[in-house]
């Protein structure tokens, strides 16, 4: 995980609706961590039937936030799920009770999940960070592409795995619902077999070829320059990747030895992360032929140079 902008004047009292974009507002989530920076944006799109972006966490507090916005004469038509961490899908089903609107993903925490991740997951791998909602459901399933259509107002779905296989952008317009594919504040954790670093790379590739205007992360700030910011992200993975590589060049190491020896100012609260990580790159990079494990590849496994 990394800091590479300064964000540190974000800081939104949970609960305050605040107007980010014409027919935008987000409330802040009361759940800060260092995986959640302050807290996780919901937003609120529209200015009659509304449609909610990532509920968040499961919480009186947020919940009670969230139906406190509404204001005369609005309610809730539809509930969008960028993906299913525990921060970001639990209070769907409860809104979804208060609210009567139907719930919208593109899947269980398991769907678009990539074949060599479902093969690690069959193996026993199990995710790390944020926590997986192995209980999320959604009462529509979206597709890429999809256009969801609301009172004054529609999103395109974008299928942007990485993260999560099952993570889901929100376009509008030209701005954009990045979810944790793109923040301001950290690079996204890409955790296996939840996270795949190759899909990761090829979803910031494809948001590359779009002209945006902002987007509107998951966590911390909007991020008014996003092309910058995609070509940092694309930049900082391959810079890792030359890292890991130099680093197998002296002698075949696993993930926890790699991450010790290239996150030395990581906080210790970060490293498990950090080591995850490093455990999506060897993935990649074996994928690519740059890497090979001495024995069979699994989340111990001790990675050399070449195939």
């Amino acid at each position: 995980m990394s800091r590479p902008q300064a964000d540190d004047g974000f800081n939104p009292k949970p609960g305050q609706p605040e107007e980010v974009a014409p027919g935008v507002r987000r409330i802040l989530a009361p759940n800060p961590s260092p995986m959640t920076f302050r807290g996780t944006n919901t937003y609120l799109v529209g200015t009659t039937a509304l449609a909610v972006i990532d509920p968040g966490p499961d919480s009186d507090q947020h919940l009670e936030a969230l139906l406190s916005a509404l204001t005369p004469g609005q309610s809730v038509s539809h509930i969008l799920v960028s993906h299913s961490h525990m921060d970001h899908s639990p209070l769907a089903a409860r809104l979804a009770q208060e609210t009567g609107a139907p719930i919208l993903a593109f899947g269980t925490a398991e769907a678009g999940r990539s074949a060599i991740m479902t093969e690690l997951a069959d193996q026993g791998l199990v995710g790390g960070g944020e926590g997986i909602d192995r209980a999320f459901t959604c009462d529509q399933t979206l597709v890429d592409g999809e256009i969801i259509r609301g009172a004054g107002w529609q999103l395109e779905a974008l299928h942007t795995p990485g993260h999560i296989g099952n993570h889901l952008c929100f376009a509008f317009g030209d701005l954009l619902f990045s979810g944790d594919h793109v923040m301001g504040w950290a690079s996204s954790l890409v955790s296996p077999p939840d996270g795949d670093l190759t899909d990761f790379m090829a979803s910031c590739h494809r948001l590359r070829l779009r002209n945006w205007a902002c987007f509107l992360p998951g966590h911390g700030a909007p991020v008014q320059a996003p092309q910058e910011r995609l070509d940092w992200l694309l930049a900082h993975r391959r810079q890792r990747e030359a890292s890991i590589l130099a680093h197998l060049e002296s002698a075949p190491a696993t993930a926890p030895e790699l991450a010790a020896a290239i996150y030395r100012e990581t906080a210790p609260a970060l490293l498990p992360a950090a080591e995850r990580n490093v455990l999506a790159h060897l993935i990649d990079l074996f994928q690519q032929g740059h890497v090979a494990p001495l024995t069979s590849l699994h989340a111990k496994a001790t990675f050399r140079r070449g195939r």
